[in-house]
Parts: C-alpha cells; sequence; structure tokens
C-alpha cells in the first residue's frame, strides 16, 4: 500500500480511496501477467534448451518492477526430476503474485462489490495448489495451476487474474469523477483532457463500424507522470489495449489470445514509427491452454500536433479488432489464408471493417450470390476462389465487404445490398465468360494459320523450293499446335463454374482436336516424295480438301464471334449471320467427305509405292478428320446458343 491510500484510508474517506486502490489494484495486473509470462518462458525454455531465452527486461519495466535479477530467470531455468523445474526465485515469484491478487481484489472488497465471496472462495481453493514451493523447486502441475488459461481444465491464478482485471474496469467506469468526449476519467490533469479528447476522436469516427457489438468502452486515470488509457476492445478474455502517455512517448501493451490478430494489429501501424517490441510467443501446448500473447509497442511524436494524431490513429484502429478472428474463419471458406488476411487489412485501411458483412450474412451471402450468378448451388465444400481466379475473388470480395458497409451504414434494405452483390459477381462471371470466348477465338485462328499452310504448301507441289516450304511449315504448325495446347490448359485453368463457363472450356477442348489433325496433316505432306510424276494430279485432289479446312476454319471462327451478341430480342441480323456460318461449317464437313473419296479414286488409279499411298492416305484422313471436329464444335456451339435464347 502506498503512502498515499495509507493516508487517505486515514482519513476514513473510502470514496477518496477507491481510485487510488483501483490504480493500484490495475498495476498488480500487470505485475502479475509479467510473471505469469516470466514463469511460462521459463518452463517452455526448460522444455526446448537450444530455443533462445528472451529478454523481458522490457516487459519488467512496463510492468513496474525494479527487480532486475529477475532478467536471467528465464535462461537459467531447467528441467529437474519428477516433473519438477529448478527456476531461480520461484518461491518469491509466487509469494508476489499471491500478493497480486490481494492486491486486485482489495478495491472490489471496499466498494463492497457483489463478486467480492465468489472471488475470495476462488482465491482460498487456491491456496494449497501452486503456492507451495520448496525454494526455486516448482513443479509443472503448479506452474498450470498458476498460469493455465483453459477454463476446462479448472481455475487457475492467470484465470483469477483476468475475472478480477473485468471487474477492476467496471468498477472503474463506475467511480469515475468526469467524462471526457466519452472517457470515463478519474483524477487526470487538465492537460490529460486533450489528450484524452484526441483518442477519443479516433475511436468516435469508427464507432459505427462495429454496429450494437458490444466494446471499445475507454477509462482514463494518470499514474504518476503517465496518462493511462485502457480500452476494453470487445468482451473476450485477455483482450486488453493499455496505453501510456509520458511526454511525447506513446507505449501500448496489447494482449489477444490470438497471434494471428495481434500481428495483423501490428501492421495497421505500417505507415507510422512504431517500435514493436518482440512478441511473447508461446508454445503450441500454451496457445491450447488460451494463454495471452502480449506486445508492446512505442511511438514517440516530434511535437504535441503529432501526439493527438497519433492517439487519434490508434483510437481509430480499435473497432477493426472487435470479432476479427471469427471474421477470419468465416473468411476462410471463401478465400486462402494470406487473402483472407490480406482483405480484413484493406478493409480497416479503407475504414470499412468487416462487422457489416458478418452481420449480413458473412460468407452464406456469398454462397447465395454464386448460386444465382452460376444458375446452381455451388459444390460441396468449393470456395470462391475454386470458382473465380483468385485475383479476381479478392476483388470481389473487396466490392462485398464495401457493399455491406455502405448498406448497413446507410440503412439501405438488406435486399438491395444483396442484389447488388449478385449483379456484381454475375459481371464477373461474364467478364471470365468473355475471357473464354476470347481463349475459344484465339485458339480458331491458330487452327486457320495451320489449314491454311497445309493449303499453301500443296497449291505448287513440284516448286524447287517445295520440299524447304513444306518443312518450314511443318515446323510452324508444330509451334501453332503447342500454343493450341496452352490455350486449352489456360482454359481450364479458369476456376469459373457457371454453365456458360463451363460450356465453353468444354468447347475448346473439343475444338482441340480440329488444330491437332491439321497439325498431323502438315507432318504427313513432310513425307511425299518430290520426284514423281503422281504428285501434281494427287496433289490437286488434296489441294481441295486443305481448302475445304480453310474456309470451315474461318467459318468457325466467325460463329464464335457472331455469338457474343446473340441473345433473345437481340438484333436479328447477328442470329442470322450465326446460323449461317453453322451451315457452312456443315457444309464444308460434308464437301470434305466427297473430296476424300475424290483422293482415294486419285491413289487407286496411279502405280504409287508404298511411301507415297501413306502418305497421300494419312494427310486426306487428317484433313477430314479436321472437317469432322469443326463440325461437332459447330454443332454444340449452335445447340447452345439456341437453348440459351430460348431460356433467356
Amino acid at each position: 500500500m502506498t503512502d498515499k491510500i495509507r493516508i487517505i484510508d486515514a482519513l476514513g474517506e473510502p470514496k477518496l480511496l477507491l481510485p487510488a486502490l483501483v490504480n493500484e489494484a490495475l498495476a498488480a495486473n500487470d505485475r502479475a501477467k509479467y510473471f505469469f509470462t516470466l514463469l511460462q518462458m521459463g518452463q517452455a525454455r526448460a522444455d526446448d534448451p537450444l530455443h533462445s531465452a528472451p529478454d523481458l527486461a522490457v516487459e519488467r519495466l512496463t510492468a513496474g518492477i525494479e527487480d532486475d535479477e529477475l532478467d536471467s530467470v528465464v535462461a537459467q531455468c531447467s528441467r529437474a526430476e519428477a516433473g519438477n523445474y529448478r527456476l531461480s526465485h520461484a518461491a518469491s515469484i509466487t509469494s508476489r503474485l499471491r500478493g497480486e491478487l490481494a492486491t486486485m481484489l482489495e478495491p472490489l472488497r471496499t466498494a463492497s462489490d457483489a463478486a467480492v465471496p465468489e472471488f475470495a472462495a476462488r482465491i482460498d481453493a487456491l491456496q494449497d495448489a501452486p503456492w507451495h514451493i520448496d525454494d526455486d523447486l516448482i513443479s509443472g502441475a503448479q506452474i498450470e495451476h498458476l498460469v493455465s488459461g483453459n477454463r476446462q481444465r479448472g481455475d487457475s491464478a492467470h484465470l483469477l487474474v483476468m475475472d478480477l482485471h473485468k471487474a477492476l474496469n467496471g468498477l472503474q467506469s463506475r467511480i469515475a469523477s468526469e467524462d471526457v468526449d466519452g472517457a470515463a476519467a478519474y483524477e487526470v490533469q487538465p492537460t490529460d483532457r486533450a489528450l484524452i479528447a484526441a483518442f477519443m476522436r479516433g475511436i468516435e469516427s469508427t464507432r459505427a463500424l462495429k454496429f450494437d457489438h458490444p466494446g471499445l468502452g475507454t477509462t482514463a486515470t494518470r499514474a504518476g507522470a503517465r496518462l493511462v488509457l485502457q480500452n476494453d476492445i470487445g468482451t473476450t478474455d485477455a483482450h486488453v489495449l493499455v496505453v501510456h502517455v509520458e511526454g511525447l512517448t506513446v507505449s501500448v501493451t496489447y494482449t489477444d489470445v490470438h497471434i494471428q490478430r495481434l500481428m495483423f494489429f501490428q501492421s495497421l501501424f505500417e505507415h507510422w514509427a512504431v517500435h514493436w517490441e518482440d512478441t511473447l510467443s508461446r508454445t503450441d501446448r500454451a496457445m491450447q491452454d488460451g494463454v495471452y500473447h502480449l506486445c508492446i509497442g512505442r511511438f514517440t511524436a516530434t511535437g504535441e500536433a503529432g501526439l493527438s494524431d497519433y492517439l487519434a490513429f490508434l483510437g481509430s484502429r480499435l473497432v477493426f479488432l472487435i470479432d476479427w478472428n471469427r471474421a477470419r474463419k468465416r473468411l476462410r471458406q471463401l478465400l486462402p489464408k494470406k487473402d483472407a488476411i490480406n482483405l480484413l487489412k484493406w478493409a480497416a485501411d479503407e475504414n470499412l471493417g468487416h462487422m457489416a458483412w458478418l452481420r449480413a450474412g458473412g460468407e452464406q451471402l456469398v454462397f447465395d450470390a454464386l448460386s444465382f450468378a452460376a444458375k446452381a448451388p455451388p459444390a460441396f465444400g468449393a470456395r470462391l476462389y475454386d470458382v473465380l481466379e483468385p485475383r479476381k475473388a479478392v476483388g470481389f470480395m473487396r466490392f462485398v465487404v464495401h457493399a455491406c458497409c455502405k448498406g448497413m451504414l446507410e440503412r439501405r434494405s438488406h435486399e438491395l445490398y444483396r442484389d447488388e452483390i449478385r449483379a456484381e459477381l454475375v459481371s464477373y462471371f461474364r467478364s471470365a465468360q468473355q475471357q473464354l470466348l476470347d481463349i475459344a477465338a484465339e485458339h480458331a485462328a491458330l487452327a486457320i494459320e495451320i489449314a491454311s499452310g497445309v493449303r499453301d504448301c500443296l497449291l505448287d507441289p513440284l516448286a524447287p523450293d517445295a520440299a524447304q516450304r513444306i518443312e518450314s511449315n511443318a515446323q510452324h504448325a508444330r509451334e501453332w499446335e503447342h500454343r493450341a495446347d496452352e490455350l486449352v490448359n489456360q482454359a481450364r485453368g479458369l476456376n469459373q463454374q457457371a454453365e456458360r463457363a463451363v460450356f465453353y472450356r468444354s468447347l475448346i477442348e473439343v475444338a482441340d482436336d480440329v488444330a491437332d489433325e491439321l497439325e498431323e496433316a502438315a507432318f504427313h505432306l513432310t513425307l511425299l516424295p518430290r520426284d514423281d510424276g503422281a504428285d501434281g494430279a494427287l496433289t490437286a485432289t488434296l489441294y481441295s480438301l486443305a481448302s475445304l479446312s480453310v474456309s470451315g476454319a474461318q467459318e468457325y471462327l466467325k460463329a464464335l464471334e457472331t455469338a457474343r451478341s446473340v441473345r433473345r430480342g437481340g438484333p436479328r441480323d447477328d442470329a442470322q449471320d450465326f446460323l449461317e456460318s453453322i451451315h457452312r461449317i456443315m457444309a464444308a464437313e460434308r464437301q470434305s467427305d466427297d473430296a476424300q473419296r475424290e483422293v482415294k479414286r486419285a491413289l487407286v488409279a496411279h502405280a504409287l509405292d508404298t511411301r507415297t499411298l501413306y502418305a497421300f492416305a494419312e494427310c486426306a484422313r487428317n484433313l477430314e478428320a479436321a472437317a469432322d471436329a469443326l463440325m461437332h464444335a459447330g454443332l454444340q456451339l449452335r445447340d447452345y446458343v439456341l437453348a440459351n435464347m430460348a431460356s433467356e
């Protein structure tokens, strides 16, 4: 008990005593958390001696503990027999912890708080288990009774500290002597009020983004030379923010049960010169027990204006911590882990947050839009990035977060921004479908190039450079066919699951047979002899067949381009042009059958060696097969386009 408290107590004025007791209790809370950290990090170090020992000097000084001998406790801790640990000052640490609990209970007792009997009973129940320490020897079970944060495993000193801290926050609000822009303040100096107001200005600037979720209650007081601000953020245990302002320096002590949220919090200050001490990482076992993680960040302003700006910014960021982990988990049903966290960071930077999206239905809102846009429920377990490519999935989710936030802040109907989200996703689907149509058109253009090369090589087969041209064309045809395969793979890589996207991806795969057959025809031309007089008569029939392949491929490309604008109620000329192209593809296929028969007759009419017979026959077969594949692709395209016109 400080001298000030003793004097106030002697005066018999408990109302004057209570604020000082609360200040002492809150300081005891900081010291208790430091001791928990000391015990837990010592145990972790002993269990894994190769792990580097953290330097907790900063945490010790921040907690107001002057005893620098404690800085060596973690590094010197070692395992002993029978599940024990040899930890220097163990008896002193546990004794001091008992004192901190008593200090934290005292203001509640003075205020006749209804929870005092329960807290006192819990302290009494812990008397035997963790406190009896044999010099520097402490058991793992005793450490568990002290530091465990898992309520399912029973009570602990750590749980007591957390619950006492929450009760103290409530008491602090009740005894506040004044309200400074929404902060419950007591025993503050006149110069403190401008700093408190700056912090509250930041909180109020984004408070609406929590909607009706509880949290963001702020208390302010003075402890010696420091202004102390505390915010409850939400309602989660061990999720606390304490701000110390001394001169132009602001120290933020932030504790959280989720290491990901702690790292997210630090990332919000990337444009401020905040120096973060090493985060006290915990073992997996400790994290499962619910033990909090702690970080301390220091910022020194260059002047009063900069100090106020920083406090305002700090206050404005707290709303984005509320229900952050729930939002992260629900986003993981839609996006990869990294993209989910980046989206939350973007939402905070844009002053949108995630609470509106959660309140609007979260992932179910997106699944509803997917069902609408794809005209079918998404496959079980499917995520947004299974349907849209990652970049577009993130872009769409940014739109969703913005639409939900804007809709709720402006009190628009849920149906309105739900429909906006549906319409946006439809535009993404159409964009992807247009991309698939672009791929299909480029693929068809490659087929035209290959067919044209085969036809041109047959135009003058007895020219001096004919052999060179045929070899060169075969090489180009092979390169174009490889490019066509790449386009097929590109189409498969677009994770669009809408009905139209699935169709066009399948159409490209079917049309790939055209490119394959035409490339084979170009290859078989290289096998033809150059000194046979029959070549001229035979190549004339083969030239006719190759010309039909070119015209068929050209009509297929025209049909694809026209299909972009064919729709119910659209220009009649578009539909007419589309159907005429399909008709010409079918006519080219029938003519190709006749042309192939002419090639066969020519082969039989001439006495040919086996090599010539094989090369001509295979080339003709490839060209006719390409015409068949073009017809199948054209008919599939016709049936699909007409069916869509009927259903619109």
